[in-house]
């Protein structure tokens, strides 16, 4: 498979949201970023064949629906 270079432009905030996850799972920064997509992917696919999404608290007993535009 060819690799593409790309240049991405974030925020301090969304860097360091970005930085933090990659020393919480030991990933590099083009590993968390790949997986990001894998997984806005997954759920675009499944929000469109009328899925929906949910966090749920089992401690609380409670579920929310997140809304994704």
């Amino acid at each position: 498979m060819m690799k593409k270079t790309m240049t991405l432009n974030l925020t301090d905030a969304e860097m360091q949201a970005l930085q933090d996850l990659c020393d919480k799972k030991d990933l590099s920064k083009t590993a968390v970023l790949r997986q990001a997509l894998r997984l806005y992917q997954l759920v675009d696919v499944r929000l469109e064949q009328g899925g929906k999404l949910f966090f749920e608290d089992d401690a609380k007993k409670e579920k929310a629906e997140l809304m994704v535009l």
